[in-house]
């Protein structure tokens, strides 16, 4: 064989052996590089799940928190009366604590038929109190709602409702897991009614 044919030879076997393929340490590589991408996707999708959860979470509140003070808009003869010195109606997973003279003395009525037998603005508020606690409980199982009003010499009542809640949230962090244990989502809405 001359040196020619012998130089081939060898540049044929070299390029059979850069042509056979992945060695194990390679495709092991490979493998580790993808399962990381693929557990950073995993926790990214598990962020965007509680995230909505949480965005759900507080739009509920917030909702919740406009319809009380719509019906407080509605009953003014109520909840804009001199006579609410101080209100504080508490809501804890849907149970109904009134710390007010005249609500919690008033068996609420829903008002539903007109004429002689009309309910009073007291009945109103009760019942309305009570049918919010309810859609609040059944929304929000794990809450605790208080409703203040106040009213100081020289302006007009005010209300504040706040709603407290517990929610499932993801941290990205220990110290965020921490965060959230230590300070439980609030929702809080001044109105004047």
């Amino acid at each position: 064989m001359s040196g020619r044919a012998r130089r081939m030879v060898r540049r044929a076997a070299g390029t059979m052996r850069a042509c056979r393929g992945f060695s194990l340490v390679e495709v092991m590589v490979a493998l580790v590089i993808t399962s990381i991408g693929l557990l950073g996707l995993a926790k990214m999708e598990s962020l965007a799940l509680s995230s909505t959860g949480v965005a759900s979470g507080r739009s509920i509140a917030a909702i919740q928190a406009s319809s009380l003070a719509a019906t407080m808009h509605a009953n003014r003869g109520y909840w804009a009366s001199a006579a609410l010195a101080s209100t504080t109606v508490q809501v804890v997973n849907g149970v109904v604590t009134i710390q007010d003279p005249v609500l919690s003395s008033v068996v609420p009525n829903n008002c539903s038929v007109p004429g002689t037998t009309a309910c009073t603005v007291d009945q109103m508020a009760a019942y309305d109190v009570q049918q919010w606690a309810a859609a609040l409980g059944a929304l929000l199982p794990a809450s605790l709602s208080t409703i203040t009003c106040t009213q100081v010499v020289t302006s007009p009542i005010t209300c504040t409702i706040t709603i407290q809640w517990a929610e499932n949230a993801v941290a990205l962090n220990a110290q965020q897991t921490q965060m959230s244990a230590l300070q439980p989502p609030t929702y809080t809405l001044n109105v004047q009614p």
